[in-house]
């Protein structure tokens, strides 16, 4: 009895449990499918209120299965896009996100509460323009939400957000900086539905990197994060409480706040890493160091300490204050198993740059340290400020640089040799202001070897021996000795000794001897941007004072010696090909160096040279010192168009000056020609040919100077289809893009049929010459302004004289033309000129043509009026008839010079001016 009493109260339980099991079970399934349609329109509802972005996706389903035991509403393939700028491109894409859901806001709420969401296989790409505005300012705060008659009974009530298998993309052109996160994984827990909440999240990523200003930081790193961050979602601010990450090895504490602004951020960030190994420091370092660090033992404990606090804002050129400490104590390095390595590496800095400006920029290395053996270095430096920086630097070393560079594995350059240094400097170093830090010290090495993967060869035999001193702090107290210094290239030895004082008025005693191919020596070190080479020997002796140099007192100096080029390539930023030099011996003597048979090239062009310069000295050591000197040059080709400048257009001409700002850029097509500032040179010049702009000038002959960025030519003269052209200019160029010029002509006998058939620019100019032939001389005075391809810039073109005609005939010419055809007379259409003379002057544009008369064939015409420079015509015409031209037709002669347009009467139109605006 009491069995059976027991099995139907077994019984029973079990029915119960069974009826209730298959309640749940029935409600896992009829709840989503009763409150699909409420849950649907909740989301639709919701996302209207809360985001600012377009929201789309393919499909909506609710269950209980996807992320049991939460009822969750899914959203398949999901796009979100961004805020302005960005409205039209993707923010948030995910093949699926799933809301979780609070079941009992189905039954007992009048709203859907959402307290759980999960993203998987996503793509985040925040994206933040040069002026500060990001995509991701979608979410609307409540004051601009749409208000619901129950403020408090919100639709979304977040507890725990979930990110599977995602990647993050962030991309930031105002701060310069980028990052990816690949194989993202994220969980965050806490109640995201208050105004300000505690978030605990974990994170992991697969992969990260950091790039800032397109170098790379951070590559294909693993971080392991556990995260506490109180978060303000009105404000869209985040205090970061309690962060441990973990980069590769290296342990890191992350502390700090983050607030985003309408057009900016304000930060304050503190990252620290206490008493880390050195060796997992370097496994979270810039990937070109993983390389080295694989073959490397590194040992040693490690302090690192970055803030990072402020605002940064763009716009406003605001940015934070950046401070970042570093300490390593006992360090320990050995590439490759060698057999010294470094020991006792000990590195003390302190770094600060408020607002990021490196003008405000300390460095303060406590201690700078290290051993090989007995060998040493121990330095410690602070220095201050960028422009005019304060320095207080103390350097001791004794140290084999083979050992050094083994241990340390340096790459790229092989060094050998016994460096001992003993040097100390405190003080400010203004150039402007003439100061330089007290300084005193030595500085040696012996037995010197560099090689670099460049050039097969190396320097060997360096010896340095140099001694620095300066007492009192500024420029004319410092001394410099270098005694000796040598070393051995290719076999050739080079010996150096100076000694340098007072840097107001430099003294100077240098000698120097020896053969240095510039080529071979520039592809050791490999430079970019230089393009050097050719040889140059020199056994010289210069002593002297910079001050004798400038004022001309010869007596005082003592520069003697030989200086021998050989191919030596000279580059300039205003000439688009390199000056070759060939060969050439300078002898020195005081501040003069003279040079006989001085052979160069430059393209085409070939230049024989005899003269000297004078000033040479203070011209290479200063930026003031003006280079004399007086050549005869004579060449037998020069090709005049490549010396054309293919500088931009906003380039400054001298070396201080600042450009300008350009409100339009305007792209150069070549450029003016440059005459350097900073020369005063007298050139005798006389050259078999001579190639401009497709003219062919003979027997070119004049004198040139140039001084003070003008060119001016005296007595010029060149030979152009059998006539005489003597010729005196001035030019001097304003900008690369800009010139002013002024010169005066002389043309005898020029003939017209053969200019046009020789001369291209001549036919363009004047295509109404095609079917005239006769001989012209021009005595002419103009100036006026060049552009950068070298052409007149018209309006600006002011000047006059006499173009003398003499047996000239026409034939065809349409003006003549149109007159023979209003005045019905048929010799008016190829007139014949014995001798006249046309005076005229140009301004603004216009052409003034004087009356002149001239008569064929028993007419008598007279012509005055203006034309412009661009083929307008306004002339008036007389048309003096047979026998004596007493009696006359009156015409005016307007349209062009292609179409012109005659008509019977005196009534004339005045072209309209066109005045330079410059």
């Amino acid at each position: 009895m009491q069995k059976s009493k027991s099995r139907s109260i077994v019984f029973k339980i079990a029915k119960y449990l069974g009826i209730t099991f298959a309640v749940i079970l029935a409600l896992l399934f009829l709840t989503p499918i009763v409150f699909e349609d409420q849950i649907k329109e909740q989301i639709k509802k919701t996302a209207n209120e809360r985001l600012s972005a377009e929201l789309n996706y393919s499909d909506v389903s609710v269950s209980f299965f996807r992320h049991f035991p939460s009822l969750t509403l899914t959203l398949d393939n999901l796009s979100l896009n961004g805020s302005a700028p960005y409205k039209n491109e993707k923010f948030i894409t995910a093949k699926e996100v799933s809301f979780g859901i609070n079941v009992a806001s189905l039954i007992f709420s009048k709203s859907v509460k959402i307290d759980q969401i999960y993203l998987s296989d996503s793509f985040i790409n925040v994206k933040v323009n040069p002026n500060g505005e990001a995509n991701y300012n979608i979410y609307k705060s409540q004051a601009k939400a749409t208000e619901t008659k129950d403020s408090t009974d919100t639709a979304l009530k977040l507890e725990r957000i979930e990110i599977l298998n995602s990647k993050i993309i962030y991309d930031d052109k105002s701060t310069k900086v980028h990052f990816d996160a690949l194989g993202f994984n994220y969980l965050g827990k806490g109640d995201l539905n208050k105004a300000v909440f505690d978030l605990s999240s974990k994170a992991k990523i697969e992969k990260l990197n950091i790039i800032y200003e397109d170098e790379p930081y951070l590559m294909n790193k693993k971080i392991d994060a556990d995260l506490i961050t109180k978060v303000n979602i009105n404000s869209l601010s985040f205090f970061f409480q309690q962060n441990n990450l973990k980069i590769n090895q290296l342990l890191v504490d992350f502390k700090g706040k983050f607030d985003i602004l309408k057009d900016g951020y304000n930060m304050d960030f503190v990252i620290k890493s206490d008493n880390s190994d050195l060796y997992d420091v370097f496994t979270a370092f810039p990937p070109k160091y993983i390389t080295w660090l694989s073959k490397t033992e590194l040992k040693g404990n490690t302090t690192l300490l970055f803030t990072l606090k402020g605002d940064y804002i763009t716009s406003q050129n605001i940015a934070p204050d950046l401070n970042l400490d570093v300490k390593i104590e006992n360090g320990f390095v050995n590439y490759n198993k060698s057999a010294f390595p470094v020991s006792n590496l000990n590195f003390e800095v302190k770094t600060k740059v408020p607002s990021l400006n490196p003008d405000l920029l300390t460095v303060d290395a406590k201690n700078l340290s290290l051993n090989i053996n007995k060998d040493y270095i121990k330095s410690k430096f602070f220095v201050k400020g960028a422009n005019t920086p304060e320095i207080n630097a103390d350097f001791k070393a004794k140290i084999d640089l083979s050992k050094l560079t083994k241990a340390l594995g340096i790459p790229d350059v092989e060094l050998k040799g016994s460096l001992a240094g003993d040097i100390q400097a405190n003080g400010k170093f203004d150039q402007k202001n003439k100061f330089f830090p007290i300084t005193k010290g030595v500085f040696d090495l012996e037995n010197g070897y560099v090689k670099t993967k460049y050039y097969p060869n190396p320097i060997t035999n360096i010896t340095i021996k140099s001694k620095i001193d300066n007492q009192k702090g500024t420029f004319d107290d410092l001394k410099i000795k270098l005694k000796p210094a040598q070393f051995t290239f290719e076999g050739k030895p080079v010996f150096v000794e100076a000694d340098l004082s007072d840097f107001n008025d430099l003294a100077y005693d240098i000698k120097a001897k020896g053969e240095l191919d510039v080529n071979r020596i520039y592809k050791v070190f490999s430079q970019k941007g230089l393009d050097l080479d050719g040889f140059v020997k020199a056994d010289l002796v210069l002593k002297g004072k910079q001050s004798d140099a400038e004022k001309g007192n010869y007596s005082k100096l003592y520069n003697k010696g030989t200086l021998e080029l050989r191919n030596i390539g000279i580059a300039s930023e205003y000439l688009p090909k390199k000056f070759i030099i060939k060969e050439g011996i300078f002898k020195i003597n005081q501040d003069k160096m003279s040079f006989n048979n001085f052979t160069a090239a430059y393209g085409q062009s070939d230049f024989k040279m005899n003269g000297y310069l004078q000033n040479v000295f203070n011209y290479a050591t200063t930026n003031t010192g003006v280079l004399k000197g007086s050549f005869n040059v004579s060449a037998r080709y020069i090709n005049v168009d490549e010396f054309m400048s293919n500088t931009s257009a906003n380039a400054s001409v001298t070396k201080n000056a600042a450009p300008k700002p350009e409100t339009k850029t305007e792209t150069a097509q070549t450029g003016v020609i440059i005459i350097p500032t900073n020369l005063n040179l007298q050139l005798l010049a006389n050259a078999q040919k001579v190639n401009f702009d497709k003219l062919n000038l003979q027997n070119a002959t004049g004198h040139l100077t140039m001084n003070k960025g003008k060119l001016t030519m005296q007595n010029t003269g060149f030979d152009l289809i059998g006539c005489k052209v003597a010729m005196n200019a001035n030019y001097q160029a304003v900008t690369p893009q800009k010139a002013n010029f002024d010169y005066a002509i002389k043309a005898s006998d020029f003939d017209i049929k053969r200019a046009y058939n020789e001369i291209e620019v001549f036919r363009k100019m004047a295509s109404a010459a095609e079917k005239a032939q006769g001989i012209v001389s021009l005595d002419y005075q103009l100036k006026g302004r060049l552009n950068g391809k070298m052409e007149p810039v018209y309006p600006s073109l002011v000047g006059g004289g006499v173009l003398s005609v003499k047996d000239v005939k026409v034939r065809g010419l349409k003006m003549f033309n149109a007159v023979s055809k209003q005045t019905s007379s048929e010799s008016m259409k190829n007139p014949d000129v014995s001798k006249v003379d046309i005076k005229s002057t140009i301004k603004n544009n216009i052409m003034t043509v004087e009356r002149f008369k001239f008569k064929f064939a028993g007419f008598r015409p007279r012509i005055e009026g203006t034309t412009s420079l661009d083929g307008k015509l306004n002339l008036k015409m007389r048309l003096g008839l047979p026998p004596l031209g007493i009696f006359g037709i009156p015409l005016t002669v307007t349209g062009t010079q292609d179409n012109p347009k005659v008509k019977v009467g005196r009534k004339t139109e005045d072209l309209e001016e066109t005045k330079d605006t410059e």
